[in-house]
Parts: C-alpha cells; sequence; structure tokens
C-alpha cells in the first residue's frame, strides 16, 4: 500500500514563495548633476530595478525644482544623510602626506604639473613641509604601508553617523559609490565598508584617476570608462590587480543616443532667437576654479562675431555646468543679437543640489547636435562634440590678459595624461591666439569635414563604447557583482 502525502491548503504557495530568491539591495550614491544625468535620464535604474531593490541617496533630492524628476524614477530616492569633515589633524594632514608620497613614487605628470602651477601656491606652508618626508617614504617604497593605516584611521572616524544608522536599519547588499573622489560620498563608504557591506566605486571620469586627490578607501570592484583606463587605475592604484574591475563606457553620454532629447535645428535656435539658416558656433567655458580667464577667449570671439569679422554667423556661449552662477550674463549681453550666452543652472545653488531635468539635458544634447564648430580649452566638451562630429577648436593659449596660466595651459595640452593623446591626436585644431582662432572656424565652417575621422578615434579613445547602452553595461555590472547576473564580459 503507498501512503499518499496530505498536503496542507497554502503549503504549496509558500513553498513557493520560500524558493523565490529575495531581491538583492543595491545602494546608490549621486552628488553631482554630472552623475544625475545617468540616474535620470538613461536606462541604468530602469535596468537594475528590473532585478534588484534600488535605493538612491542624492543630494538634489532635497532641491524642490527636482522632486518632479526623481519622483518619476523606479527607485527609492532618498535625501543624501549629514556629513560632517574629516579633522585638519592627524586626518587631513596625513591624507596629504600619503598623496604627495605617492606623486613621488609614481611622477604622474599631471598632478605634478597643477602641483606646479596651481596648488603649491595655494597650500599651507605646514602642508608643504611634508613633501620631504614624503619623497623619503616614496624612496624606501613604503606609500603602500602608510596608506593601509591611514585607511583604518580614517575609518575609525565617524563622518556621518546618520548613513550608518539607515545603513543598519536598511541594510542594502551593495553600495556603489558614483564620486569617490568627492567629500560627501567616502563618508558613506567608511560606514559600509565597518558594516562589512560590498563596496564598488564607478570613476566617474576620464580625466578623474590622473588629476584628482588619491582615492584612500579600497573598494571591492570598480567601473571605469575604458581599457586604458582600466590600465591607468591599476597602475596608480596597485592593489586594483586583484580587484575586478569591469569597463563600461561613459554611461552620461547615452543621452546623445536617445532621439527623445532631439530638437529640430529649427525648434533649438528658435529658443535663443537665432536663425538656422546661419552657422552656430560654440564657445563651451571650463571650470572657473582652474582658469579663471578662459571666458576671455569668448569674449574675444563674441567681439569679432558681433562685428561681421566672420561672416554672418552667430554664437552660443555655454558656461560649466557645475559653476553658472549668472555671473557672466552682463559680459555678454552688450553683443547684439548674433551672441547668446546660455543660462544653466540656476545662480547661487550649490554644487550638491543641483540637478538636470529633461529641460537641461535637451539644451545640452541639442547645442552640440546643432553647432557647426565648438571652440574650448581642454574640456570635455571635446568629446561631446566629437560623439557629434562636430569640428573642434582648442585654445593652445591663455586668453586672459597677462597670460598668467600661459604654461599650464601648453602643459596640460601636450603633458597631461588624459588630454595629450586628444589633443595632439589631429582631431582638434590647436590655436596660438585670437586670430588662428578665428581662422580656424573660418576654415571649419567652409569644410566641416576636416579631420573627421580623428574625432571618430577621439570619440572612442575616450569612451570606448558609443552605442547608448552604457547605463545597461553600468545596470548588469552591478548585478554581477551581487550575484545575480553571471560573470564574464558584460554584454547587452
Amino acid at each position: 500500500m503507498v501512503a499518499t502525502a496530505i498536503k496542507k491548503p497554502g503549503s504549496t504557495l509558500l513553498a513557493m514563495r520560500a524558493e523565490k530568491k529575495r531581491l538583492e539591495h543595491i545602494l546608490v550614491l549621486s552628488s553631482s548633476p554630472l552623475i544625475d544625468r545617468t540616474l535620470l535620464h538613461t536606462r541604468f535604474l530602469h535596468h537594475l530595478s528590473a532585478k534588484a531593490r534600488v535605493t538612491v541617496w542624492a543630494t538634489s533630492r532635497s532641491n524642490p525644482r527636482f522632486a518632479e524628476s526623481w519622483t518619476a524614477c523606479p527607485a527609492s530616492i532618498q535625501k543624501f544623510p549629514q556629513i560632517g569633515a574629516f579633522r585638519e589633524f592627524p586626518h587631513n594632514y596625513l591624507r596629504r602626506l600619503n598623496e604627495f608620497a605617492w606623486d613621488f613614487q609614481h611622477q604622474p605628470v599631471s598632478r605634478l604639473s597643477m602641483w606646479s602651477h596651481v596648488r603649491q601656491r595655494n597650500t599651507r606652508s605646514y602642508i608643504r613641509a611634508l613633501r620631504p618626508v614624503a619623497r623619503a617614504i616614496a624612496l624606501i617604497n613604503a606609500e603602500s604601508a602608510l596608506e593601509d593605516r591611514l585607511e583604518k584611521l580614517l575609518l575609525d572616524y565617524p563622518r556621518s553617523p546618520e548613513a550608518a544608522e539607515r545603513l543598519r536599519d536598511d541594510r542594502p547588499d551593495l553600495v556603489l559609490t558614483t564620486g569617490p573622489f568627492q567629500f560627501e560620498q567616502p563618508a558613506v563608504m567608511s560606514e559600509a565598508k565597518k558594516l562589512g557591506i560590498r563596496t564598488v566605486a564607478l570613476i566617474p571620469s576620464w580625466d578623474n584617476l590622473s588629476t584628482k586627490p588619491r582615492m584612500i578607501f579600497k573598494y571591492d570592484s570598480y567601473l571605469v570608462w575604458s581599457e586604458r583606463e582600466k590600465d591607468e587605475l591599476r597602475r596608480f592604484y596597485p592593489h586594483t590587480k586583484s580587484r575586478q574591475t569591469h569597463v563600461i563606457g561613459a554611461p552620461q553620454f547615452d543621452v546623445f543616443f536617445q532621439e527623445r532629447f532631439y530638437l529640430s535645428r529649427e525648434q533649438f535656435l528658435a529658443r535663443y532667437g537665432l536663425k538656422a539658416s546661419l552657422p552656430v558656433v560654440v564657445y563651451a567655458i571650463g571650470s572657473p576654479n582652474f582658469i579663471a580667464g578662459e571666458h576671455y577667449g569668448a569674449l574675444a570671439l563674441a567681439e569679432r562675431i558681433s562685428k561681421g569679422e566672420l561672416g554672418d554667423v552667430q554664437l552660443i556661449v555655454r558656461p560649466h555646468p557645475l559653476h553658472d552662477n549668472g555671473e557672466m550674463v552682463d559680459r555678454f549681453s552688450r553683443f547684439g543679437r548674433r551672441v547668446v550666452l546660455q543660462q544653466i543652472a540656476e545662480a547661487g545653488t550649490s554644487i550638491t543640489a543641483r540637478s538636470q531635468d529633461e529641460r537641461q539635458i535637451t539644451e545640452w544634447v541639442n547645442t552640440f547636435r546643432h553647432a557647426d564648430v565648438v571652440v574650448n580649452l581642454f574640456s570635455t566638451v571635446t568629446v561631446d562634440a566629437a560623439i557629434f562630429d562636430r569640428p573642434i577648436v582648442n585654445l593652445d593659449y591663455d586668453p586672459a590678459p597677462g597670460k598668467s596660466d600661459e604654461t599650464l595651459i601648453r602643459e596640460v595640452n601636450h603633458l597631461w595624461t588624459h588630454y595629450k593623446p586628444v589633443a595632439e591626436s589631429g582631431g582638434v585644431w590647436l590655436v596660438q591666439n585670437t586670430d588662428e582662432m578665428v581662422e580656424a572656424v573660418k576654415v571649419y565652417l567652409r569644410h566641416p569635414e576636416l579631420h573627421r575621422d580623428r574625432r571618430r578615434w577621439i570619440a572612442n579613445h575616450v569612451c570606448e563604447h558609443l552605442d547608448g547602452n552604457c547605463g545597461e553595461r553600468l545596470a548588469q555590472a552591478l548585478l554581477v557583482e551581487c550575484g545575480t547576473s553571471s560573470g564574464g564580459e558584460i554584454r547587452i
């Protein structure tokens, strides 16, 4: 006689629920409008939320202007926790010592150039006095031992009790920092590491590894734009040779491939009272915190265009999205209808409270889609222009009176790790003065096909993936790190 199992009502459903794997919980940190571009306007969060429970802590979540944008996201969007600073001594004092030691060991041309021309004169004497000690540490190859001890010291200092409490209350399986070089996010990552939570660091831009202050904390894995950047990471941070590093491309440029942001030339230029039938030159200004007098180049070009020296040509001046505070309005208002100054952000708003809504993304995308020539000084907008195959004029001189940054500008173009290959690629037209800038613009307006193959090289060199799917690659890499997706090469 065969015994028959008697199932209790509902037992099958309970068993099915028990077998179903719980969704992994992934926490994403954002403290920059440049990262918000990826979170708000690519398919990253949609792809990730389909297979995981996703929480975002964003500094811009506190800004009412962007509440609607964040509400539409397929994730739980929360305010960033309160963050405190390290003590000057011993924490920041030893951080500077560590940075100096690694600079002496690796001799990174970009950081040494920046120290010589910018940071040295802005650094207190008691910090400069650390350099001989740092040189000695590098000579005996003790920089790794110093950094290991410094990491332990920094981990012991609670910069964000609020972050620690929130991580304990709703513990994630993985935390992604999108700003490992910034002030805010390492404070959260410190608490995650102490709790044994898996940590992943995105290197958010192509110049960060060779120019930014050193990352102190060691993460479980890393995300980079390109194979070139992966090699750079392993050179400057030797411990990463034993850590997983995913090459995902540049997610922030995914919006360039989304037609929902496209406006016709007529629609876009009508916003500024410009004519679609006439050429448009875009002058994109970089960070005033680095080269304070770059706007003089834009003023010089505006003067020439307003006088008609380039023919019937129009100019759009685009400030840096992180540093637009409306201070240039008066400088450009005198040029009349041919010259337009874009307003990129709310004047007076702190960088961490800024984000970019669909209107601002549409403006960014179409500014470069409809530019006939782009002029700048060693900026990432060179990549923006190259992706859209727009001719690029790059200043190789200081346009400010007195030319106090002339040597620095030349070194960025011809020595700095990230920009030298681009500046010397043949894909940008390097000019030595205003007359050459005007002539280069004129030639490019007549022959936009010049240097096209080299512009394509620039875009591929920096971004590696140019298919609009980098947000999905980022999501898939995180799922791999959680064990939700299989390892190996990430395919879309």
